[in-house]
């Protein structure tokens, strides 16, 4: 789960979606059975490559991984899926509201498990996402949109970068920046 500080140093922890209990610490938390009932929910039927891969991303609590991430985590669970499948998928995940996609930066993409309105901070050193609750910021200002058209959302991305021009170096359990 993405926690965030506020200005008085207490916690902020992000919104979890309470219909599926999804564990937010230990993977052993969550059933297998919760990650098949969240995907028929959705209408998306539970096949093996599915249900290997919501256990992957939906056990950790909240989180952003990459495709490529996801992949590497399904290659070392010896899960014979292939890159495009881990692509397929979470497009999948993503258009049933399992998801919510994340464009940082050209085609670099992140997948957020948490789907609450909420914004993020991006670290251009480090290539991390942190999540930004929603009443963190407040957009005003925007423009009328065009005849027939609606406004759907407003995400923003606040981007970050060492002050100091020094490269950050972050180790991350598995390897992993998420």
């Amino acid at each position: 789960m993405s926690i965030l500080s506020l200005k008085d140093g207490s916690p902020v922890r992000a919104q979890v979606d309470q219909q599926i209990p999804w564990p937010q610490k230990a993977p052993a938390a969550c059933p297998i059975s919760a990650v098949k009932s969240r995907l028929r929910s959705v209408g998306l039927r539970p096949t093996r490559q599915r249900m290997a891969l919501g256990w992957l991303l939906f056990a950790k609590g909240d989180r952003h991984v990459s495709a490529e991430m996801l992949y590497e985590e399904a290659l070392r669970a010896r899960e014979p899926l292939s890159l495009a499948t881990v692509y397929n998928t979470l497009r999948q995940f993503s258009e049933a509201g399992l998801l919510r996609q994340v464009s940082v930066s050209g085609p670099k993409t992140f997948f957020d498990t948490n789907v609450s309105e909420h914004h993020h901070f991006y670290n251009e050193d480090d290539e991390s996402v942190v999540d930004i609750p929603g009443s963190e910021i407040h957009v005003s200002g925007l423009p009328v949109a065009p005849e027939g058209m609606l406004i759907s959302s407003v995400e923003v991305i606040v981007r970050l970068r060492r002050a100091d021009g020094e490269e950050t170096v972050t180790k991350v359990a598995g390897g992993h920046r998420a």
